[in-house]
């Protein structure tokens, strides 16, 4: 029987955040959605060194899902805008050499300029092997279904050879051992 000194320390290997709550956060406080979204990414920043210090292995952070694509245009070109310059800016700074960035979700939805720079970062860290971060960009959970199926077809895997086995390994992210959502909304948005 454990006595209250000796503490059972269960470290997840996977965490996923889904980052809800930036546009109500500014609205509340008077300031503009961008601002709760520039400062969201703030907070994302101080969490990936917070789960990297932690030893957590993978992190997946669900920032846009798919039904987002359905927001103002405006609002919508500023969150890509801050994707890529984050993409292609912030995350050199990210404990370099140690973490691998994965975007997952619809990369075929991505403009030019985006699509460059999510390969690039993807090609820049493969290698790493400390942690890996899964932005979800793009994402819904039903969506990564479909995409699982779609490469099993592809690799003419026969039906009766399938297995939870053959699904997890053609999901973008699987096996998350623990999901937390920010702001205030009480659901999983598909992940």
């Amino acid at each position: 029987m454990k006595t209250k000194k000796q503490k059972i320390k269960k470290i997840p290997y996977h965490l996923g955040v889904i980052i809800d709550g930036n546009r109500r956060w500014a609205l509340k406080r008077g300031l503009p959605s961008f601002e709760g979204h520039r400062r969201g990414l703030e907070k994302v920043k101080a969490l990936i060194q917070w789960c990297f210090n932690k030893k957590i292995k993978v992190l997946t952070v669900f920032v846009f899902s798919t039904e987002n694509w359905e927001r103002s245009k405006k609002e919508v070109g500023y969150l890509m805008r801050l994707f890529k310059d984050t993409i292609s800016n912030e995350f050199k700074k990210i404990e370099d050499g140690k973490i691998r960035i994965k975007i997952i979700g619809q990369k075929e939805k991505f403009s030019a300029q985006l699509a460059k720079e999510v390969k690039k970062i993807e090609e820049q860290t493969k290698n790493n092997e400390q942690m890996t971060l899964n932005i979800a960009l793009s994402y819904g959970g039903r969506t990564e279904i479909i995409e699982a199926v779609k490469n099993i077809i592809r690799k003419k895997i026969p039906p009766e050879k399938i297995t939870e086995n053959t699904m997890k390994e053609n999901l973008w992210t699987s096996d998350v051992d623990l999901i937390i959502r920010t702001g205030k909304e009480q659901r999983i948005s598909n992940f």
